[in-house]
Parts: structure tokens; C-alpha cells; sequence
């Protein structure tokens, strides 16, 4: 992939985000082309020769950088599997197949106490020394869904593999969490200190430290589908449960990184992520706490939302503004699918925001005669952090993804 003058990329992309947004419910002929458009990009440009995310893109150096490769690209292949269901194009289901491929090679099957488990390593800040749970289970549903929609089972059973390894190493059923970290060299699972909170130097760790419900992915909920063991279902429930115990009155789940309870910050996907595993306990057991709950969360949300359909990534619960520095699409996106499950089953509140995230993803796409290829139809999710002495502004990969998901949702929502 070229790389090319910054400042012509930049100005380019905040002309498509700059564009107004309309009073009125987004065109279906909008949709349809922004559904073909982001497939393509993650098609073409977002998945390598490998199958796998590239992730994220340095728009200083026109360069990628892997970050949790194993979700990314697990959310990657649900997006092309929407798209694909949505259209039939062939070429988005091969994409998928190539990814989900990708995936299920890095099942472990020669470590001695990793054994079924998936290489699932951070990467990034983490670099290759651990598995992280959340790696593993974001990237999950877009594996269960390659196995639906091609009968081919392999896929399933990776995950499955994997889902049973954690559950017996990683599972806390009295407390209803599961550990976060796993050395990737020892099998090891970290149960008195996370790395995370290692690189903050904070010593004295606690529970709440080095483990959260992590029902992310829903993973065991899809096990349990799968395999029809109960184990799966029983640790699901608990779990879920767990999460609602330990709902913050904000709707979210402040006491776990990467919310900080300290600064009041909540992370742009965190605690929609389990919102959404929330829908789908509902979806497994009828009870609607399960969506009050998720309501909750989606609240918070609603009014982190700006008019114009844009969340940014830092939020706060005590009335700061939001930082403006990140703007995050996949939240906007990710967002748009919780409210959609919860309109279905009879949240209307928040229709008028779903609406909103609509427009946001129609009108903040680079354009396709953009003069990056990098960039070129992919959704806005800007990154700004410090690294290396200098800044590091990145374009993300999960806007597109989730972007894409969201996309197919809202088509079949309002039936365009």
C-alpha cells in the first residue's frame, strides 16, 4: 500500500466527515452503497494476503500496526458475513472463509498446558507475551457465524476448543468473573497481578484488577449453542448476572479497566459490549432483566452521543465534556446495534439515536477517490496516542467493521 502527503489525506477525510447531516431517515440506496463500499475495503485493503486485520493505520507514517489481531480480525469476518447475507456477493463469503481460516490456525496444539486454547496474544502495548481473554472472545462471533453460514464446523470447534480451555483455567464461578491474562510462554494464568495495570505501576492488586465478567463476544452463550453442553449456559447465566450485579447507577461498569473510576472516564465500546451479551442473555432465557440492564447502558450512550451522531473516546459520568481528540466510529456503530436490539423489543427511546448513527456512518467515510488507497472507503475511527517520543495518529480498523455490521442491522431494521 502507498503512502501519501498527510495533510491531502487528512483534509480529504474531513471533507466526507464535515458533510451535514440530513433531517431525514438515511436512503436506501445510501445504505446499499455504504454496505458494498466498507465490504470492500475490508476485502480488499483490511484483511492481508494471511486473512488477518491489519488493524491499525499510522496516517503519519502510512504504515499498519497489529493490535489484538485476533479480534479484529474475528469482528472482520462478521462484518463480510453481514455483508455477504445482505448482498450474496461470493467475494465478501470468500474474504470471510479466508479470515476464519486465519483464525482457527492458531488453535495451540503442541504447548503442554495450552492445549486447545487459540494463540490469542495482545500485541501492542502487551507486545507477544500474553493471551488475553477478550482477544479471544470478541473475535468469537464472527467464527460461529462462518460455521452457520457455511456448514463447515471447523470454526465452531476451534472457538469451542478454546471457550472450553477458559472456562476451566480462567472461570471464577463463585464471583462471577473470569482471569484476563494468560503467559503465553508458561500457560500460566495471571491471578495476582494483570500487566495492565503492571505498566501503570500499580502494585498492590486486587481481584478487580486482574479479572471483569468478560462476557464480551458472548462466547460461552455460543459454546453452549454449539456444543449443547450446559456447563457453557450455566457459566453464561452466571456471568451475565454478575454483570448485573455489578452495574454502576451510570449503566456501566466503572470499577473495571478500561473505565478509570478515578478520573470518571468510560471507555467508547467497553460496557457496550456487554450490553450487547446482555441482549443476548435475554435472547437465551426470556427474563427481561437482562434487558433492563442493557438499557441501562445503552442510556449512558445515548447521551454521550452528539447530535450529530458522533461519540468520542473519552466520556465521563460527571458531567465533563468528552475529549474531542479521538473520534470513535465504532462506537457510534457498535451503539447503533445495542439500540437496534433494544427497539426490537420495545426500547422506541432510542430510535431517534439509531437515526442519528445512520447519518454519522453515511456521511463520515473517506471518499472513494480519496488519494490514499488506505483509507479509501473506510469509516472515521481516529486514534490519537503517544508512543515512540512522537504522536501516533491512526485511522482503526474497527470503525469500518463494526460500521459495516451496524449498516446491515439498520437495513434490515427499517427494511430498506
Amino acid at each position: 500500500m502507498k503512502r501519501t502527503n498527510l495533510l491531502a489525506c487528512w483534509l480529504t477525510g474531513l471533507l466526507v466527515a464535515a458533510s451535514p447531516v440530513a433531517d431525514a431517515q438515511v436512503k436506501k440506496e445510501e445504505v446499499t452503497r455504504a454496505i458494498n463500499e466498507t465490504a470492500v475495503y475490508i476485502k480488499d485493503v483490511l484483511l492481508d494476503s494471511e486473512g488477518k486485520s491489519r488493524c491499525d493505520y499510522n496516517m503519519t507514517e502510512g504504515k499498519w500496526y497489529p493490535y489484538e489481531v485476533p479480534w479484529h480480525t474475528g469482528q472482520a469476518v462478521l462484518a463480510l458475513l453481514q455483508a455477504y447475507k445482505a448482498t450474496g456477493n461470493q467475494e465478501y463469503l470468500a474474504s470471510a472463509k479466508k479470515g476464519g481460516d486465519y483464525w482457527a490456525s492458531l488453535e495451540i496444539k503442541d504447548h503442554p498446558k495450552l492445549k486447545g486454547m487459540v494463540n490469542a496474544i495482545h500485541g501492542d502495548a502487551l507486545g507477544d507475551d500474553f493471551i488475553v481473554f477478550a482477544t479471544v472472545s470478541d473475535g468469537t462471533p464472527g467464527i460461529y457465524e462462518l460455521s452457520r453460514v457455511t456448514g463447515d464446523k471447523k470454526y465452531a470447534r476451534v472457538a469451542t476448543n478454546a471457550a472450553s480451555w477458559m472456562l476451566a483455567n480462567m472461570y471464577y464461578p463463585e464471583k462471577g468473573v473470569c482471569y484476563d491474562n494468560i503467559d503465553a510462554k508458561t500457560g500460566e494464568v495471571l491471578k495476582e497481578y494483570s500487566p495492565f495495570w503492571k505498566k501503570m505501576d500499580k502494585k498492590d492488586q486486587q481481584l478487580i484488577n486482574v479479572s471483569r465478567p468478560n462476557t464480551e463476544g458472548y462466547l460461552f452463550k455460543e459454546a453452549f449453542e454449539f456444543s449443547g453442553e450446559k456447563k457453557f449456559r450455566d457459566a453464561y447465566i452466571n456471568l451475565c448476572n454478575s454483570l448485573i450485579e455489578k452495574q454502576g447507577p451510570e449503566g456501566v461498569w466503572m470499577q473495571f479497566m478500561p473505565n478509570f473510576a478515578d478520573v470518571h472516564s468510560f471507555h467508547p465500546r467497553f460496557s457496550l459490549w456487554y450490553a450487547e451479551s446482555l441482549i443476548e442473555a435475554f435472547k437465551l432465557t426470556g427474563d427481561r432483566k437482562y434487558l433492563e440492564a442493557a438499557a441501562k447502558t445503552a442510556r449512558t450512550f445515548a447521551k454521550a452521543q452528539q447530535k450529530d451522531g458522533t461519540i468520542f473516546y473519552d466520556n465521563y459520568t460527571n458531567g465533563r465534556a468528552p475529549d474531542k481528540g479521538s473520534v470513535t466510529g465504532s462506537a457510534t456503530s457498535l451503539a447503533g446495534i445495542v439500540w437496534i436490539g433494544l427497539s426490537k423489543e420495545g426500547y422506541k427511546e432510542f430510535d431517534q439515536h439509531i437515526e442519528r448513527s445512520a447519518e454519522w456512518v453515511i456521511n463520515n467515510r473517506y471518499g472513494q477517490e480519496h488519494p490514499d488507497v488506505n483509507l479509501r472507503g473506510a469509516v472515521i475511527e481516529t486514534r490519537i496516542r503517544f508512543k515512540k517520543g512522537k504522536v501516533w495518529l491512526t485511522n482503526r480498523d474497527i470503525g469500518t467493521s463494526f460500521a459495516l455490521r451496524f449498516l446491515v442491522d439498520y437495513k434490515n431494521f427499517k427494511q430498506l
